[in-house]
C-alpha cells in the first residue's frame, strides 16, 4: 500500500519543504479586506505583516472543499493507494471536520486525523505519519497511533499586539486598550482542543520567561514519562526581523541545552490572529525512530 501523507500550511512547512520530504500540502487561506490569498502560494509572511502595520482587516478562512478534493484526487490519480490528512486541530477550526465529512465520499480511502494540534506540533505529527508509513504502517493505524498521542503536546504564545486578537473578539476592546497601557501581555496556551489564556505579564521579556518555566514544569510532570530522545521543543513566532527571531529561538535552546532547538514562522493564518512579533513554543512527544 502507497500511503500519501498531507496536511495544511498551519503546520508550518511549505510547499517547498513539503516537495523536498515527499508531503502534500493545502495552503490555508487569508483574507485581506475582499481579497483572498494562498499562504506561500500568492502571498508572503512580509506581505501579510506590511498589510497589519497599515491596519488592515485581515482574517482567516478554511480552504475551499473543491481545492481539497481536487488534491486528495490527484493524489489517488497518481498511484497512492490511501491518503493520511493532517488539519489544524478541530477546536482551532471547523476545517478538520470538514475534511471528516468529504472524506465519507471515499470508500475508505482517505483518513483524517485530528489530533488536536497546530503549527510546529501539528508539524510533528506530520513527520510522524511520514515515519510510520515509511515503517509500513497502513492509513488507519497511523490515524489511530496519532490520534492516542494527541495530547502529548503543549503549546504557548506571547501576544505582543492585542490588535488582532481584539479584531477576532478574543479580548474586548476595554481590556485590550487597558493592557496596552500598562503593557500588559498576554501568555496563550494550546493543551488539545483549543486556545485558553495561561498568565498575563508585563513586557515581552517576562512572558518569554514564564513560557520557558512552563515548559520546563511540562516536561518534569506531565512528560516525565517519556524519553527525552521522544520529545522536542520547537519555537515560532511571526517576527519581522529575522534577528529576533534567532534570539528567540536561542534564548529557548539556551535553557535546553539538551536540545536541538529549531524555528519555523507562524503561518499566516495563525498571524491572523497573534499578529507581528508573537512568540511560541512547544514541546511535543514524537514517535521512536
Amino acid at each position: 500500500m502507497r500511503t500519501a501523507i498531507v496536511t495544511d500550511t498551519n503546520s508550518g512547512i511549505s510547499i517547498e519543504k513539503a516537495k523536498e520530504l515527499g508531503i502534500f500540502i493545502v495552503p490555508m487561506p487569508v483574507i485581506i479586506g475582499e481579497n483572498t490569498y494562498l499562504e506561500h502560494q500568492t502571498i508572503t509572511h512580509a506581505e501579510l505583516y506590511r498589510a497589519m502595520r497599515q491596519h488592515l482587516d485581515i482574517s482567516s478562512s478554511q480552504p475551499s472543499p473543491g481545492f481539497v478534493t481536487d488534491l486528495w484526487d490527484s493524489i489517488l490519480a497518481s498511484g497512492y493507494d490511501e491518503i493520511v490528512y493532517i488539519p489544524m486541530s478541530s477546536g482551532l477550526s471547523g476545517s478538520c471536520q470538514s475534511a471528516a465529512m468529504l472524506a465519507k465520499d471515499y470508500n475508505g480511502k482517505v483518513f483524517v486525523v485530528d489530533n488536536h494540534r497546530i503549527s510546529v506540533t501539528q508539524e510533528t505529527s506530520v513527520y510522524d505519519a511520514k515515519h510510520l508509513a515509511e515503517s509500513g504502517f497502513s492509513a488507519a493505524r497511523i490515524k489511530e497511533r496519532l490520534e492516542k498521542h494527541a495530547y502529548d503536546a503543549s503549546i504557548y504564545i506571547s501576544v505582543d499586539s492585542l490588535e488582532y486578537l481584539k479584531k477576532g473578539g478574543r479580548i474586548t476592546p476595554a481590556a485590550a486598550a487597558f493592557a496596552t497601557v500598562i503593557n500588559l501581555k498576554p501568555v496563550l496556551t494550546i493543551q488539545g482542543d483549543k486556545l485558553d489564556s495561561f498568565a498575563k505579564m508585563r513586557g515581552m521579556k517576562l512572558c518569554e520567561k514564564k513560557m520557558i518555566e512552563a515548559m520546563q514544569k511540562d516536561i518534569e510532570t506531565r512528560f516525565s514519562d517519556i524519553p527525552h530522545t521522544q520529545l522536542v521543543i520547537a519555537t515560532a513566532g511571526t517576527f519581522e526581523n529575522p534577528a529576533d527571531a534567532d534570539h528567540w529561538r536561542q534564548t529557548v535552546q539556551n535553557a535546553f541545552p539538551d536540545y536541538d532547538i529549531r524555528y519555523s514562522p507562524l503561518s499566516c493564518s495563525i498571524a491572523c490572529h497573534t499578529g507581528i512579533n508573537a512568540a511560541g513554543a512547544g514541546v511535543v512527544r514524537i514517535e521512536k525512530r
